[in-house]
Parts: structure tokens; C-alpha cells; sequence
């Protein structure tokens, strides 16, 4: 678990990360002593405007230390999510930003033991690979038979494509924050 000002920073990261890529602000000073911040982890970064998606990127494993992927992935979320035209200077300030710290990834053995809300998914065969995070689940109302189907439709697969053997089923928790919950 990351600490209060841990998370304030990594916010204050992301959103000048976001401003840099859109032309409004100088990047972050990305410098740090903080151990937990230097650790190679996953993030995603998660935009909305007005409470809808705007643009969501990440990494499920680390590559970066994470102050790094933070800075990496909103500027991608803003830029290069192919969902969403690329964010302008102007829609800036209306965008609230959410962080997701990703754990490692583990082998689900039984889908029973999936938790909706806790853990996010990725579905895997061949060379497809769907990702949703685990508040996708909670956002939507899904029951665990209905995440499992949208995380293959994400991969590009069947909705039932969850039970074959050739399918491989991960999961993951994310520790999840963002701006809002900072100014509550």
C-alpha cells in the first residue's frame, strides 16, 4: 500500500505528465528518493471527462520504476489511446485522473476464486490478450461470468471462450486512486 503522499505525488505526476503531452506545462521532475516509488511495477492511468472513459493505458507488468510508468502512461492515456482522439489543451482541466498500481500477475485455477471488485482479469490464447481492472466490474454491475465474457471480448475472442483449456485466466489486484479522492 502506498502512502498518502506517495499517491499525492504520483497524482501531481500524472497531471503534469498530461499537460506536457497536450502543450499546456513543463514535464515532471521525475527524481526520487522513495523506494516505493522506484520499484518496477505496472500502472495504468485512467482519464474521464465528466465521469466518462477519455482514455485508459498502462502496463499489467513493471518495466519502469513506477513514478516512471505513471509519467509514461498518462501521457499515452492522453495521446495514444486508439479508442479516443488525442486530448487537447483545451479538455485538460475538465479531465480527472485515476492511478491503478498493479500487483503481479497469478494463474487462476478455478474461476470461483475470482472476486469481482477485487481482482481484475486477462484472458490469454495465442497471441490475444484482454485486460480489464478490476473496478470495470464494480462500474458495471457484473456478475463473475459476465467480467470473465468481457474480458474475451476484449482479448477478440468468444464471450465463452473462458472455459476452453487453451485459454489461460490470470489475475491481478490493483490498488486504485485518484484526484477525486484526494479533494473529498
Amino acid at each position: 500500500m502506498l502512502t498518502d503522499q506517495q499517491r499525492k505525488r504520483l497524482l501531481q505526476v500524472a497531471r503534469q505528465s498530461l499537460r506536457a503531452a497536450v502543450g499546456s506545462g513543463q514535464p515532471p521532475d521525475l527524481r526520487t528518493d522513495d523506494p516505493d516509488l522506484r520499484r518496477v511495477q505496472g500502472a495504468f492511468v485512467t482519464l474521464r471527462k465528466h465521469g466518462d472513459l477519455r482514455g485508459c493505458i498502462g502496463h499489467i507488468e513493471g518495466q519502469l520504476p513506477l513514478i516512471e510508468t505513471v509519467a509514461e502512461m498518462a501521457e499515452a492515456a492522453a495521446l495514444h489511446d486508439p479508442r479516443f482522439p488525442p486530448v487537447t489543451a483545451h479538455e485538460e482541466p475538465e479531465l480527472d485522473i485515476e492511478i491503478s498500481v498493479m500487483s503481479p500477475l497469478r494463474p487462476v485455477g478455478n474461476v470461483s476464486d475470482i472476486e469481482v471488485g477485487r481482482h481484475g482479469l486477462v484472458v490469454s490464447c495465442g497471441p490475444r490478450r484482454g485486460l480489464l481492472l478490476p473496478q470495470v466490474a464494480t462500474e458495471w454491475g457484473w456478475d463473475r461470468d459476465t467480467f470473465l465474457a468481457h474480458t474475451c471480448l476484449k482479448a477478440g475472442l468468444p464471450t465463452d471462450a473462458w472455459r476452453r483449456p487453451d485459454v489461460t485466466i490470470e489475475c491481478f489486484e490493483a490498488e486504485v486512486f485518484g484526484e477525486r479522492d484526494e479533494s473529498a
